[in-house]
């Protein structure tokens, strides 16, 4: 049986647009960079954590398989988190503005015996914001709950002038990395569902 270690409706809706059959396990695994660590290791500590916290949850479900996963903006080596308030993700897209950041994404499937992990780096160049753009976007209370303070998926999709990279990873769960470490440790969950008949 496969489950994802996730609060996120995104992911799921990810997960389903494959066609992949799982359930949905509620975890709750701090998100806080140790000091000096490098951002890479950081996201992929989460999500192997999110997994980990998981697989405790179903250890005594025969064949059990978690997903975990974890997304996060960077930008000049800082990590943007999910906006505290306001605020804070007015200031995190003003510094978005005009440049071009980086989202890592990190999947890991764990299973009683076996783990196995995949890392997905898309660069996404912003356009200039106005302040009132930005303040407008804020007030549509999107970028809440949102590494980076923005959905690609939502109305900040008119923000990202190029992209470079996976979408769903920016959006929260890269597809084809997903994919591929489900194929490797939990292949009887890689079959799409059977289209509904006419």
């Amino acid at each position: 049986m496969l489950y994802l270690a996730s609060k996120s409706p995104r992911r799921r809706q990810l997960l389903e647009q494959i066609g992949i059959r799982f359930d949905v396990l509620d975890v709750d695994v701090p998100e806080i960079r140790r000091i000096d660590e490098p951002a890479e290791d950081y996201v992929s500590r989460v999500a192997r954590e999110k997994a980990g916290a998981g697989l405790l949850q179903v250890a005594a479900v025969a064949g059990a398989c978690v997903l975990g996963a974890d997304t996060e903006v960077i930008l000049d080596g800082e990590v943007f988190g999910k906006p505290a308030d306001a605020g804070d993700a007015v200031a995190m897209l003003a510094r978005l503005s005009g440049r071009t950041h980086q989202v890592l994404s990190v999947v890991w499937c764990v299973d009683a015996s076996r783990e196995v992990h995949a890392v997905s780096v898309s660069d996404v160049r912003f356009d200039t914001l106005s302040q009132g753009r930005i303040e407008d976007y804020v007030a549509s209370g999107e970028p809440f709950g949102k590494a980076g303070a923005y959905a690609i998926q939502g109305l900040a999709a008119t923000f990202v002038s190029r992209l470079e990279g996976s979408f769903s990873g920016v959006m929260g769960l890269p597809l084809h990395e997903t994919w591929r470490v489900l194929s490797e440790l939990c292949v009887n969950h890689t079959q799409a569902k059977r289209a509904p008949g006419p």
